[in-house]
């Protein structure tokens, strides 16, 4: 369970906070009676909700399904006083050949916000000729489940990430991610991979988390020393870059087969625009260490002893991050309409899962914001 302090509220006019029972991170947020929307929270009480998301790291509101975008926006954006643009929602992010291309389209009031989900939304929020896709391991893992498999109810985690650019940009603080149209009821068995044959069970396309503290602490002495000391290195460009290979099982990290876009022929790239981040990042709030790194994404690896090249830093940080595959470790959000969820994206990894059938349906809206500043380690 988190050893942080539990908030603690005294009137129905504040906002409250009410940890996930049982878990070791999450929490649900009651909203003041003066702030039906959140980006009206007076500055005490958005001190709470800060607070709240850096100590529980996944928090979820509910009853917003009407969230206009641009509070959407202003919410997502007051996390961070110096974001300075819309994370991913360029040229690049579109790209053809980037993993990325079809993962949702802008808000057309308000690009920072981004429509997700599966099926028609024609004419949503001002968008035209809208088919939106949920994406699925079936594209992107190397051994995806069989047909039949599929058809006994059973799915995957689709990729484990940090939201973010990781070329040029710093990644956001926050993101929120709003349900407006979840139909639930359909559940899916997640196959953990781990070699157990475990699965954990949830209402289809759940979203997943895992905490990057409990991940540090779950470490070993030795394997802490080395997180500490180590940086990671992204590729340039790396959702083109990743985009011919496929994932593992788990959705942690690709498969090493040379299958990945030669550096020459990816989109122009500078060396001072690759990012190089600590594989740990501190909480500001907190002062917990959280092990947080981008495994599909990774290059190379820095650290105290020489650099690990591409196979062997995926090995190496896959080790790492598969310790966490535990029902215990994942928090599993089932979708109700008009949850808002906001989560540190600095303190957790998360993933897609699932797979709707041919006439599913789902709508949400996504916000995060490239920050002025990256991470840091603070040992």
């Amino acid at each position: 369970m988190s050893t942080t302090a539990t908030i603690t509220q005294t009137t129905a006019d504040t906002l409250r906070v009410e940890p996930l029972p049982g878990r070791s991170f999450g929490a649900r947020i009651i909203l003041p009676s003066y702030a039906r929307d959140p980006k009206d929270l007076n500055e005490e009480d958005f001190a709470s909700l800060y607070r709240a998301v850096h100590e529980h790291l996944v928090v979820v509101l509910p009853g917003l399904a009407d969230l206009d975008p641009t509070s959407q926006y202003l919410l997502t954006k007051r996390f961070d006083p110096t974001c300075e643009g819309a994370y991913g929602h360029t040229k690049e992010f579109r790209h053809q050949k980037s993993v990325l291309r079809r993962d949702g389209s802008s808000v057309p009031k308000q690009p920072q916000v981004q429509i997700l989900g599966q099926g028609r939304a024609d004419g949503h929020e001002g968008a035209e000729s809208l088919e939106l896709r949920h994406p699925t391991h079936m594209s992107f893992h190397k051994e995806p489940l069989s047909e039949q498999e599929m058809a006994d109810g059973y799915t995957r985690f689709y990729r484990w990430h940090i939201d973010s650019a990781l070329y040029e940009l710093a990644p956001p603080v926050v993101t929120t991610l709003l349900g407006i149209d979840c139909p639930s009821g359909e559940r899916q068995k997640i196959k953990l991979d781990g070699g157990s044959g475990e699965t954990i069970e949830s209402d289809v396309a759940a979203t997943a988390f895992i905490s990057g503290a409990d991940a540090f602490d779950a470490l070993s002495d030795e394997e802490k020393q080395f997180a500490l000391t180590t940086t990671v290195v992204y590729a340039p460009h790396p959702y083109i870059f990743i985009s011919p290979a496929r994932a593992t099982s788990d959705g942690f990290t690709m498969v090493s087969e040379n299958l990945e876009t030669p550096l020459e022929e990816l989109p122009e790239w500078e060396d001072s625009k690759i990012k190089r981040l600590p594989l740990v990042w501190t909480n500001p709030v907190t002062g917990r260490h959280h092990l947080q790194v981008h495994g599909c994404c990774i290059w190379k690896l820095e650290t105290a002893k020489g650099t690990q090249e591409l196979a062997q830093a995926r090995e190496t940080i896959h080790g790492l991050m598969k310790q966490q595959l535990t029902k215990e470790r994942i928090y599993l959000h089932d979708w109700q309409k008009g949850d808002l969820v906001i989560f540190f994206n600095r303190g957790v990894w998360h993933s897609v899962t699932g797979q709707f059938g041919p006439e599913g349906h789902r709508l949400m809206h996504q916000c995060n914001i490239a920050s002025g500043a990256d991470p840091v380690c603070v040992n």
